[in-house]
């Protein structure tokens, strides 16, 4: 039973939620205590609340579910967790995470909450809406961003980070739906019928138009953002940021790679890399120039 509500919490998803300390990181204060632990605890609670709405929409999509070649051996769809049993944890979870999230921080609850309702609403309605399915789950992506704002007080965040992690979450989005048009084949629109919105080739079209967007509003957040080195120093960083979304685009067009992008950046090992030496030059930047 524990590793079935283990497994029905995807904790491999978590890797998302990583971005609440977008904050912390980019407004120097990674190495302050209090905010540090502030953002680690928003962390745990922003992934318990994750949690919950995955429960939510297992138990929704239980039967397109049981049709899908990789899904049907999750924990609902197999029959491994009875519905009454994932309902009630979903319940807890959310009965928890909201009072503890209000005593750490009122606004972060408040962020919790919405972002709790959003994807419920997603989950029951939004999902089905082409295009605008994808939006949501951008601003569920700036929403945890925004998370991390309120956990801190923040001196020298730039609100370029909103316009980059709502360009990158629908990259991402649409990258995964494109996968998903891949993967299933014709088989697609009894599986997911917002996918019944899209081609491969508007998907296409969608992924260049963001792509190339991102690549252009980073590369004027390197030298614009009123935190960063006057010597324009963060646009060593451009390179790695051009060669991940090159990257996850030749997985998911010339490798037919057809995962989630979290499990995409959990096994590619040059995409991996590429995140990491980012992250070093990045940090120099921010912490060492």
């Amino acid at each position: 039973m524990f590793k079935s509500l283990l497994h029905l919490m995807r904790p491999r998803q978590w890797i998302k939620n990583v971005i609440i300390f977008f904050a912390l990181v980019f407004d120097k204060q990674l190495f302050e205590f209090v905010p540090t632990l502030r953002t680690i605890a928003g962390f745990i609670l922003f992934c318990l609340i994750a949690s919950a709405v995955y429960v939510f929409n297992d138990i929704a999509d239980i039967e397109a579910d049981r049709q899908h070649p990789k899904k049907k051996t999750r924990p609902l769809p197999s029959g491994e967790l009875p519905i009454n049993i994932a309902r009630g944890f979903g319940i807890f979870l959310v009965a928890m995470v909201l009072p503890i999230a209000y005593l750490l921080e009122p606004a972060f609850a408040g962020v919790l909450a919405f972002y709790f309702l959003m994807m419920l609403a997603y989950t029951k309605w939004l999902k089905h809406i082409p295009i605008l399915d994808v939006m949501i789950i951008a601003t569920g992506f700036v929403l945890r961003v925004h998370a991390g704002v309120t956990l801190i007080s923040v001196e020298r965040f730039s609100p370029w980070l909103y316009v980059l992690t709502t360009l990158g979450a629908l990259y991402l989005g649409f990258g995964k739906r494109r996968a998903e048009l891949t993967l299933l084949a014709d088989g697609a629109k009894s599986h997911r019928r917002v996918l019944e919105g899209y081609t491969l080739p508007l998907l296409d079209q969608f992924i260049t138009i963001v792509s190339s967007t991102t690549i252009l509003a980073y590369s004027l957040y390197t030298f614009t953002a009123p935190n960063l080195p006057d010597n324009h120093i963060m646009m060593l960083t451009i390179p790695f940021v051009i060669y991940a979304i090159f990257r996850y685009l030749y997985l998911i067009q010339v490798s037919q790679v057809t995962g989630a992008p979290e499990e995409v950046v959990l096994t590619d090992r040059p995409l991996q890399i590429t995140i990491i030496l980012w992250g070093i030059v990045a940090m120099a930047v921010f912490y060492l120039s």
